[in-house]
């Protein structure tokens, strides 16, 4: 597993990278091909995005990856990861090391390329079980995960219908502790457009854009409440000194800890922007969706959580869990009505930054942990 990271890790494969994506992708087909099944590079669906200028344009995708085993087979399970990193081609950060302490600190290293190495070596070793011949299953590998999985959300979808449970492997903590509920999040982008006009001569003919943009703003942050975070993080557009914007657009995350929360956010979306088209007489448009459902701890998960806490204790794991802020594809798995663990991954810690870190001992650790959880669930034929 060791050697796998290393070699996996020293390959860029930040989001918007597509040839760093498409070696990883490559990469990964040739390592799980160790198991039964068939591989697919399945063509990520079309996603668009809001331009500065206010104008949709589509954004490119890596493919993704997908794995199916034994798909009559009477049990059905979901793994899911992801390729992609949050580092881009050019980012000074580029290579793995080994810490003073022992640590291995790399681009990926814990989120989440230690984490696929440890779901490939925990389904090899339950392919020489005597289990294997009752469990199918699906790998879902995507290419988009740190960019919210628009382009890969359809996939995950399907993969996720008729399974019994999903492990996901995002890192857990560096002390173990795993992720339990998860709020949701959504981004949007509201492009409003306006009249240009001279800002001396005629500026009562003008439509302000940007002026229409921080009212949105400051509308929405108003929005916030128990349960919902807002947070307006930019506004881009504008125009010379001496002329009246006519376009600007506000980017802004919602997060809320629940389904009324998010329902919430989408009422004052609507009110925010029909009140302040009257108000300015500009349009508005609203690009966006709540791309990552909240996901709490229904009593489906609670006993996933339960049956992974046992398999830690039989392997003298000590396995807990709490609420994070944090979103994953295991809200989206989640959202599909199949109870999943999302952070079986390795252990580690300052994922996101040039101090990524995972402990090595967690590679077997936690291959074994995910091994005798699958064959807990097997055994169990429920979840």
């Amino acid at each position: 597993m060791l050697a796998q990271l290393e070699a996996w890790v020293a390959v860029n494969s930040g989001t918007r990278n597509i040839a760093g994506l498409a070696r990883m992708a490559q990469l990964l087909a040739d390592a799980f091909s160790a198991l039964p099944g068939g591989i697919a590079l399945i063509k990520p669906d079309p996603v668009e995005a809001v331009a500065a200028d206010g104008r949709l344009s589509p954004i490119e995708h890596g493919r993704h990856l997908l794995l199916t085993v034994r798909p009559q087979a009477s049990i059905q399970l979901l793994f899911a990861g992801h390729m992609d990193t949050v580092y881009p081609a050019d980012h000074p950060f580029q290579k793995m090391r080994v810490r003073e302490d022992g640590a291995l600190n790399g681009p990926g290293a814990a989120d989440m390329k230690g984490g696929l190495a440890v779901m490939l070596a925990a389904l090899s070793a339950i392919e020489s079980s005597g289990f294997a011949g009752r469990l199918g299953y699906q790998v879902v590998i995507n290419s988009d995960e740190e960019t919210g999985s628009l382009s890969s959300a359809p996939l995950i979808a399907r993969a996720a219908r008729g399974k019994l449970a999903a492990f996901a492997y995002e890192p857990a903590l560096a002390d173990g502790t795993l992720a339990g509920a998860r709020g949701g999040t959504g981004n949007f982008s509201l492009a409003v457009t306006g009249r240009s006009a001279h800002a001396g001569r005629n500026p009562q003919d003008g439509r302000n854009a940007l002026v229409a943009a921080a009212e949105l703003a400051l509308r929405l942050a108003d929005a916030a409440s128990d349960g919902l975070t807002v947070n307006p993080a930019r506004i881009e557009g504008g125009s010379p000194n001496n002329v009246v914007p006519d376009n600007a657009v506000l980017r802004v995350n919602f997060r809320p800890a629940s389904a009324e929360a998010a329902a919430r956010a989408r009422d004052a979306l609507d009110e925010a922007s029909t009140q302040v088209a009257r108000r300015h007489d500009v349009q508005v448009r609203t690009h966006g969706s709540f791309n990552r459902p909240p996901k709490p701890i229904d009593p489906g998960a609670e006993r996933l959580f339960g049956l992974v806490r046992d398999a830690g204790e039989s392997l003298g794991l000590p396995i807990g869990w709490r609420d994070t802020g944090g979103v994953c594809d295991g809200n989206n798995i989640a959202a599909c009505g199949v109870p999943v663990v999302d952070t079986m991954g390795v252990r580690g810690g300052a994922i996101h930054s040039p101090e990524e870190f995972m402990l090595p001992d967690s590679l077997g650790e936690r291959a074994a942990l995910s091994a005798l959880s699958i064959l807990r669930l097997v055994e169990r034929g429920t979840a």
